[in-house]
């Protein structure tokens, strides 16, 4: 991701104050209840709210590109099987989050990162990072993800304004809503 400075610290912000309603989703909710669907489902929203900050933040972050590519690639399988085993229950949360992780796992091995000043700290953003254009595979690839990314955000929109019931439901579509936007944004860079 190639973009200005201002851009890259204002999304780090964004996602950073996202961190906040998965970690009060974590604590205040009775997941014997709910299920662990639910939980897993919160545990991974967390986990990429932390990885959208590391990809974004001009900074960098304190693990290595190559941690965050076993930690994503671990959580795609993860939530890929999970969607497999309960795809006849409707399990559809889990195919949404395997999609998540795989996406970011592109982002993570794909794009573009800054110079070799940093070593093997995932910095995509900055005055560093390298432009390069991308492949017409991994272009198409990137566009028909942030398009699903798109219109995931749009629905997820619908149903936080509807005010879905459910504990945390508003707060999990919210927090979708801002994830689609943020990984179309950075998918749609990386395919141009």
């Amino acid at each position: 991701m190639s973009g200005p400075i201002v851009i890259a610290w204002s999304l780090t912000v964004l996602f950073a104050v996202l961190v906040l309603p998965c970690v009060r989703r974590l604590v205040r909710l009775d997941y014997g209840q709910l299920g662990s669907a639910v939980r897993n489902g919160d545990l991974a929203e967390l986990l990429l709210v932390v990885a959208m900050i590391a990809m974004l933040s001009p900074v960098g972050g304190p693990i290595p590109a190559a941690g965050w590519q076993a930690v994503l690639a671990l959580t795609a399988g993860w939530f890929a099987v999970s969607w497999w085993r309960g795809r006849r229950t409707g399990h559809t949360a889990c195919g949404h989050h395997a999609l998540s992780a795989a996406a970011m796992l592109l982002m993570v091995t794909f794009m573009p990162h800054s110079e070799v000043s940093h070593g093997p700290w995932l910095v995509m953003s900055g005055p560093g990072a390298a432009a390069v254009a991308p492949a017409l595979w991994l272009s198409l690839a990137f566009g028909a993800v942030a398009a699903y990314f798109a219109v995931d955000a749009v629905r997820a929109g619908v149903s936080a304004a509807r005010g879905s019931t459910g504990a945390g439901q508003v707060s999990r579509w919210v927090c979708r809503v801002v994830m689609g936007l943020g990984m179309g944004y950075m998918l749609v860079g990386a395919a141009l």
